[in-house]
């Protein structure tokens, strides 16, 4: 078992003990998620691939918190957002603006990308370096402006 996921299992007796609702229903989503991956793939996902799984739910819990905003839905909100805390706890520490913007141009560098179609060479070598450490879609958004 991947140190993750072994620390996950550990946080989710931890929350039954201490009867943190949220966290348990946060993490029971986590397991939830890894488990269904693993039986439709039929492999062992590693600390990479739980990262991976983690980065979506907190994408569908961003989304769904922006929806239940615009239907006036706060306590849905406050909900989605407490998701999101203890989702992140199982990330690694994001990169600010400036560590990533270093490491696009870096990447840009490497690949002598000169245009837009070369965009796919960037973002596949950054793809590696921030795994888990940086929301892709503002990534690609950075990526973009330099390349233009």
């Amino acid at each position: 078992m991947s140190e993750l996921k072994q620390r996950i299992l550990d946080d989710m007796k931890s929350a039954m003990r201490q009867k943190d609702a949220v966290a348990l229903e946060t993490i029971r989503m986590i397991r939830a998620a890894v488990q269904r991956r693993e039986v439709d793939e039929r492999i062992e996902l590693d600390d990479s691939g739980v990262m991976q799984i983690i980065q979506k739910l907190i994408k569908q819990c961003t989304d769904a918190a922006e929806q239940f905003g615009e239907g006036g839905r706060e306590d849905l909100v406050a909900k989605e957002q407490a998701n999101i805390q203890v989702l992140e706890k199982y990330l690694p520490d994001q990169l600010s603006g400036d560590e990533l913007e270093e490491l696009v141009r870096q990447a840009i560098t490497e690949t002598s990308a000169a245009s837009m179609k070369d965009m796919g060479k960037v973002m596949g070598i950054l793809k590696t370096r921030v795994q888990g450490r940086a929301d892709m879609g503002a990534l690609s958004g950075l990526v973009k402006s330099l390349l233009s």
